[in-house]
């Protein structure tokens, strides 16, 4: 048996997330049919991590064991053959038995993408978020050092995250690595927020995001912001924002 890592690129419009689900297309489902169809065997796919619907990706890692002997070259080709054009295998690789896609990740890599505009448009409508203009955007940046480290995340933790009757574990505790707003340079009016970390509680990122659009459209200021983080309580942050604007950059190993 083979052990096979895929990088992943997909669309998520439409999808309704990662995982497989009951009645309703996932991206998880759609690239095990195709495996099992270029293979001739059922297989599991265990992927990265779990994205909600909507939510993109450019580098969502997976791995299956299989004992087709398809050339790495030909599984990409074959797979992508098969595929719909919003899902794209960019990447095959043999890796170590016992790599496990999720368990072997050490952090994730996000952006979220939006526009501050009164007018959207349409071509950005399903890759980026709208927020009415003006933005302050210097109010926003200095909210980041104060995500930055590690902390208790449960201000930015959506309902039924994780299992809140283990004692065990680090709980809400996750480390961010960097956290950056960028202006794009050929329209001033998008925004990409980059954010690192060793692992994202369930809407984290988009309830971060949301929680900074009322930064920056003054409705809070920096040491709001600074009080919802060491508060960890979730009704005092902002609404989640849509998942159209994230996307998976890349998984660290």
């Amino acid at each position: 048996m083979r052990n096979i890592k895929l990088v992943l690129a997909y669309d998520g419009t439409g999808y309704a997330g990662w995982q497989r689900q009951l009645g309703q297309p996932a991206i998880q489902q759609v690239v095990e049919e195709a495996i099992a169809r270029l293979t001739q065997a059922p297989v599991i796919l265990h992927g990265a991590g779990r994205t909600d619907a909507g939510v993109h990706a450019q580098g969502m890692t997976a791995n299956f064991q299989t004992d087709s002997s398809i050339p790495l070259s030909g599984l990409v080709k074959g797979l992508n053959s098969m595929l719909p054009e919003a899902i794209r295998v960019l990447d095959a690789e043999k890796v170590a038995h016992d790599f496990h896609a999720r368990y072997n990740a050490t952090g994730k890599v996000y952006e979220y993408a939006f526009m501050a505009t009164e007018i959207m448009p349409p071509c950005q409508r399903l890759y980026a978020a709208q927020v009415r203009a003006p933005f302050m955007c210097d109010a926003v940046r200095l909210c980041l050092p104060m995500v930055v480290g590690t902390h208790d995340f449960s201000s930015f933790e959506a309902s039924g995250s994780r299992d809140l009757t283990i004692t065990g574990g680090r709980g809400a505790v996750r480390t961010i690595f960097a956290a950056r707003l960028d202006e794009d340079g050929k329209d001033s009016r998008m925004f990409r927020l980059t954010i690192a970390g060793d692992g994202f509680l369930r809407h984290m990122v988009r309830n971060i995001v949301g929680t900074l659009f009322g930064v920056g459209r003054g409705r809070l200021t920096p040491l709001d912001f600074q009080e919802i983080v060491a508060a960890r309580d979730r009704t005092l942050a902002g609404s989640t924002a849509p998942a159209k604007g994230l996307t998976l950059k890349t998984v660290l190993y």
